[in-house]
Order: structure tokens, then C-alpha cells, then sequence
């Protein structure tokens, strides 16, 4: 999936980085929409690119940071701190009403959340992958992560932050949220 919207750099750190750029533009696309039925497709891209993507950090680079950085515990720990809170904000988005006030107010807040947890992750998780792992290291883990993501849920799921509960949840998540897309689209 992240490969159709992201040009694919081959290594982990650059990845990621091209995700948070593409992540903050397709944000803006959603709040700049000149007509509030227009944020119903970018909203659902956003949406399942947010999901595919703290997905595979928790299940490839978190665990990594954790074992090369002298701090990874802290560092790794806050950073799924924000990613549960942000998993939370976006699930009660997805209920709200695209054409509101309400849902544009919340999807403020999640796009401040977002970017700034991106930046603590390349302020202080990515410096540790780039210190620790040489090119073929970077180059093997943007392949972990693209194959965590295309197995990954399209649908936030609180509570489900860990490397093991993803591996044990995450591919029946993700069967059930991509048959829940496929019907919705299907719908209308």
C-alpha cells in the first residue's frame, strides 16, 4: 500500500521520513478541502496511511531502538504513549461527521499530535538506527518495515502498541479492516 503513495526510498530512516512528509501534506489536503464532502477519500488514505505506518514502527523500529539505545526504553515508552493517544483521537474521529466543525476541530488536534510525534521519532529514534545499523542494516529494516505494512490494519486499534500484540492481532485486525474497506467502498 505505502509503496502506490510514497516513492520507496530503500532504506529505513529516508522511508520514514518520506512517510511524515506525505503524512503532513495528505493532513493538509484533508483540512483544506474547498467542499467538506471532498475530505471523505483523502481522510480514509490518511487514516489507513497513519495506521499502516505506527504499525510497523511498533512491530520493527521501536523494538530495535529498545535494544540499541541506552535510553530506548524512555524513548520507545513515550513514543507509544503518543501513539496510543493518537490511535484513540483517530477512532473517535472516524465517528464523528466528515462535513462538521467537530470533525475538523479533531483532525487539528491529531494533525499537531502526529507531526510532533514524528519529529520525537526523528529527533530521537532515527539518529539511534542511523548510529547503530550500517547501510545494509538501514536498507533490511525499510524491508521489514514495507512488509509490516503491507500486512498491517488499515483501522487504528488502541491498546494494540506492541511489537507482540501486533504480531499476534495485527494480521486478523487487518483481514477484518481491509473486508470492512472493500464493504464500505462497495457501499459507497
Amino acid at each position: 500500500m505505502a509503496d502506490m503513495i510514497v516513492q520507496s526510498p530503500d532504506e529505513v530512516v529516508a522511508y520514514l521520513k518520506a512517510q511524515h512528509n506525505l503524512i503532513e501534506d495528505m493532513f493538509d489536503e484533508v483540512l483544506h478541502a474547498t467542499d467538506p464532502r471532498a475530505r471523505e477519500t483523502p481522510f480514509a488514505a490518511l487514516r489507513q496511511l497513519l495506521a499502516v505506518h505506527e504499525t510497523a514502527e511498533e512491530m520493527i523500529v521501536h523494538p530495535r531502538v529498545r535494544q540499541e539505545a541506552d535510553a530506548g526504553d524512555a524513548i520507545v515508552d513515550a513514543r507509544l504513549k503518543e501513539e496510543h493517544e493518537a490511535k484513540e483521537l483517530l477512532s473517535r474521529i472516524e465517528k464523528l461527521d466528515i462535513t462538521s466543525d467537530e470533525f475538523l476541530a479533531e483532525v487539528t488536534a491529531l494533525r499537531e499530535a502526529v507531526l510532533d510525534h514524528a519529529q520525537q521519532e526523528e529527533d530521537e529514534e532515527f539518529p539511534v538506527l542511523q548510529r547503530e545499523l550500517d547501510t545494509d542494516g538501514l536498507k533490511r529494516m525499510a524491508t521489514a518495515v514495507k512488509a509490516a505494512e503491507a500486512i498491517a490494519p488499515t483501522h487504528p486499534h488502541p491498546g494494540v502498541e506492541s511489537a507482540k500484540l501486533n504480531f499476534a492481532l495485527g494480521p486478523f485486525a487487518s483481514m477484518l479492516d481491509r473486508a470492512r474497506d472493500l464493504i464500505g467502498q462497495a457501499l459507497g
